[in-house]
């Protein structure tokens, strides 16, 4: 079950009117918190990200699943499972969400490391084309507005001085 903090978050995320996904991103963004904090552990980074979406889902967000082809067949239909529950609002069983927490208590924490989130990050997007990620990057950039693009040139330009 969603901590209340995020459920909060992603809601303030669909008032403003933010994508699916970026309402979704505070579910894996609590999922990596838990591994982190020990809670749990997950076998790696991806599978992190699927139990926040699944999470993201189940509580109600308009998440989608993916389309034919992206994924197996089995991850579709989990996804297509948790998007009709989460659009029904039906409860969540216990004895499931408690079996789950075991499963998960046997896995390691390095899932969420930086490292591992980093390269998770980077072969995804080694996937997509390079006009996909500039039409991504273009629209993070408009979506940031000017106050935050001057934060994030100046956060740029420091980080490139301590590299060099």
């Amino acid at each position: 079950m969603p901590e209340k903090k995020t459920l909060e978050r992603a809601k303030r995320d669909r008032r403003q009117g933010k994508s699916a996904s970026t309402q979704a991103s505070e579910f894996v963004r609590e999922e990596i918190e838990h591994i982190r904090k020990g809670k749990h552990g997950a076998r790696s980074a991806k599978q992190a990200i699927a139990i926040g979406l699944s999470k993201a889902r189940r509580a109600g967000v308009p998440l989608k699943p993916p389309v034919k082809g992206s994924v197996s067949e089995k991850s579709r239909r989990a996804a297509k499972s948790a998007f009709k529950k989460g659009q029904k609002h039906e409860p969540i069983s216990t004895k499931r969400s408690a079996a789950r927490e075991k499963a998960l208590k046997r896995e390691p924490s390095t899932a969420a490391s930086h490292t591992a989130l980093s390269q998770q990050t980077r072969s995804a997007a080694k996937k997509r084309s390079a006009a996909d990620r500039s039409k991504a990057a273009k629209q993070a950039a408009k979506t940031k507005g000017a106050k935050g693009r001057s934060k994030a040139a100046k956060k740029a330009a420091r980080t490139r001085s301590l590299k060099s």
